[in-house]
C-alpha cells in the first residue's frame, strides 16, 4: 500500500535506536525526509546511516541529524534551528526509571513531567499551527500501554503519561481536525527494547528471581507469547502518519500483543 505520504518531513524523536529507530525507518520506507533526534552522537550517525541505506528512494530520501535532549528548551531550539516546519512529529523520550513512589521527591516527578507530556507539548505547540495552514499534519505521540493498564512500579510514567493523553484528547478534537491535521497516542507493551530489559531487571530486584525467570514470566502472559518488536511497531506509526489514517485522530492505539484483556 502506498500511504502517500513520500516527499514529506518527518521528525522523530529518540530515533536512534529502539521504537524511535523503527518509526523513521518505517517513514524513510514510505520515501519520507527524516530528522531524527537523539542524545548519542555515535549512535545517531549509524541509525542514520542504516536508514538512508534502507530507504525506498535511495539518493533521494534525506536524513538530518541532531545530537541533543529534546526535552530541554536547548535541544528542541537545536532541532528547530535546522528546520522548522514538519507535516510529521513522533514524540517519543526515554521513560522515568521503576521504583517505589515512596522514594519519589518533586524533583523526580518534575523530571517525569517535563519528559513526558510537557516536551511533546511544546513539540506540538511548535509544529502544529504550521501544519494546519499547508492543510496536512500528523502527529503520534508514543507513550505506554501502562496509560491504560497502570504498572505499580512504573508511577512516575502513568501519571506523567496519563496527563499527556488528557490533553491530547482535547487538542485532537479542536478545530485543528477539520484543517487535515490528526494526532494519536501509540502505546506499546513489551517491546523487545533496552528499556523493557531496564523494566524486568527492576522487577527481578525487587522479587528476587533472576532476570531470565521475570523475562519468561513476561511473555508467558502476552496472549502471542513473545514480545513485539520495533520494525512492526514502526510499521503502526507509519499507517497512523498516512494519508488512509485521515479519519483516526484523538486515539490511543494499543499495541501490547493482546495483554490488556479489556473489551474497551
Amino acid at each position: 500500500m502506498d500511504l502517500g505520504i513520500a516527499g514529506k518531513w518527518a521528525l522523530v524523536c529518540g530515533a536512534s535506536k529502539g521504537l524511535g529507530f523503527g518509526c523513521a525507518q518505517a517513514l524513510a520506507r514510505e520515501g519520507v525526509h527524516v530528522l531524527i533526534v537523539a542524545r548519542g552522537a555515535d549512535a545517531l550517525g549509524h541509525a542514520a546511516a542504516r536508514l538512508l541505506a534502507d530507504a525506498s528512494r535511495p539518493g533521494a530520501t534525506q536524513v538530518q541529524t541532531v545530537a541533543a535532549d529534546i526535552t530541554t528548551p536547548e535541544g528542541r531550539a537545536a532541532v528547530f534551528a535546522v528546520r522548522a516546519d514538519f507535516e510529521i512529529v513522533v514524540t517519543n523520550a526515554g521513560g522515568p526509571p521503576p521504583g517505589d513512589f515512596r522514594d519519589w521527591d518533586r524533583d523526580a516527578w518534575i523530571k517525569a513531567i517535563d519528559a513526558n507530556m510537557l516536551t511533546p507539548i511544546e513539540l506540538i505547540k511548535a509544529t502544529v499551527d504550521g501544519m494546519a495552514q499547508r492543510g496536512f499534519g500528523r502527529i503520534v505521540n508514543i507513550t505506554s500501554s501502562s496509560v491504560k493498564s497502570p504498572i505499580d512500579i512504573l508511577g512516575l510514567s502513568n501519571g506523567a503519561r496519563s496527563g499527556l493523553t488528557g490533553f491530547v484528547a482535547g487538542l485532537a478534537r479542536s478545530g485543528i481536525a477539520a484543517q487535515g491535521v490528526t494526532m494519536n497516542n501509540l502505546l506499546p507493551g513489551a517491546f523487545d527494547t533496552d528499556r523493557l530489559r531496564g523494566t524486568m531487571t527492576g522487577a527481578a530486584q525487587k522479587t528476587g528471581k533472576s532476570l531470565e525467570a521475570v523475562m519468561d514470566a513476561r511473555r508467558s502472559s502476552i496472549p502471542t507469547r513473545r514480545f513485539g518488536n520495533a520494525e512492526e511497531f514502526g510499521a503502526i506509526c507509519a499507517f497512523l502518519c498516512s494519508q488512509q489514517a485521515a479519519y483516526m485522530t484523538g486515539q490511543n492505539v494499543l499495541a501490547d500483543g493482546g495483554a490488556f484483556s479489556g473489551t474497551f
